[in-house]
């Protein structure tokens, strides 16, 4: 199969990169800005009519939160047209297109531990979430032959996350204590895992279409994420749990972001774990990759 997957250099990108990469019968062109912006219609024509794909994976996607609310133009660009554009020019030539959204979509005030599921009303509070919605929306109706995993909370390897801002937390000076939120609650969900379920997706003759929820199994607050992150590499801490308000943020948290994953385990293709046992393999694989 030959792949075109856009957002490359990013935290999901990279391990995208690592599983599509590792298979001998997918040919896979990787893509970022500045060389590609999928938002500039001609660039994306050129592209497709150069690498002639089968499916496209967009990971590209602006998400610095905070930085959005006073950026909206930037963040709308990249997640609102970028993937109009794309959906429109992969309608026009029958390209397969899997693209990866959020539970930003959400206003997240369900009450803990009601999640959210595929069918239920979206109303995101934030710019960012109303720009990923935005770029959901347009998707569907460009015409394209397209599912889109909403997840939540990522982290791995590469890029900055909420695990390693912890790490770095705790080696600095482990007798801090330092605070952490634990009233905001969601699925940890391990970026390779998440690369894992695209190919899934992509792979199986009866992939649910439209919208799919894709984190993985269980919930926690990020107190207790960080707590048992740490707990696993065996890194002195001494963190203390703090509510939404004592740590106010440009935009809104949601304080339930908890998702479901329906669909994909209707149809059989949910690869998703618990996410302490994704974040125990995580663990396991770690060695010294973030020493610094």
């Amino acid at each position: 199969m030959n792949i075109l997957l856009t957002g490359a250099h990013g935290q999901l990108g990279k391990d995208c990169v690592r599983v599509f990469g590792r298979d001998p019968q997918t040919q896979l062109t990787c893509t970022d800005l500045p060389e590609v912006d999928i938002a500039d219609a001609a660039c994306v024509d050129a592209l497709l009519t150069r690498v002639q794909p089968d499916a496209v994976i967009n990971c590209a996607a602006y998400t610095a939160v905070d930085k959005a609310e006073s950026d909206a133009a930037a963040c709308d660009r990249a997640n609102r047209l970028g993937p109009a554009v794309l959906g429109a020019a992969c309608a026009a030539r029958g390209i397969r297109l899997l693209h990866v959204s959020t539970d930003y979509v959400f206003s997240g005030d369900r009450s803990v531990p009601e999640p959210w599921l595929e069918g239920d009303a979206p109303a995101p509070r934030t710019v960012y979430g109303e720009t990923k919605l935005a770029g959901e929306r347009a998707l569907l109706e460009s015409g394209a032959d397209v599912t889109i995993l909403r997840t939540a909370w990522l982290y791995g390897i590469d890029g900055r996350n909420f695990p390693r801002t912890m790490l770095k937390l705790a080696r600095k000076n482990p007798e801090d204590s330092a605070r952490v939120v634990a009233d905001q609650w969601g699925c940890p969900t391990w970026s390779f895992q998440l690369a894992e379920q695209l190919r899934a997706v992509l792979t199986a003759p009866n992939a649910p279409r439209g919208v799919c929820h894709a984190v993985n199994q269980g919930y926690t607050n990020w107190f207790h994420f960080a707590e048992t992150f740490l707990t696993l590499l065996d890194v002195p801490h001494h963190f203390t749990p703090c509510t939404t308000a004592d740590y106010p943020t440009p935009a809104h948290r949601p304080a339930n972001s908890i998702l479901r994953d329906v669909r994909l385990e209707e149809a059989g293709l949910l690869v998703m774990e618990d996410w302490r046992i994704a974040l125990s393999r995580f663990v396991s694989i770690l060695g010294t990759a973030w020493d610094e």
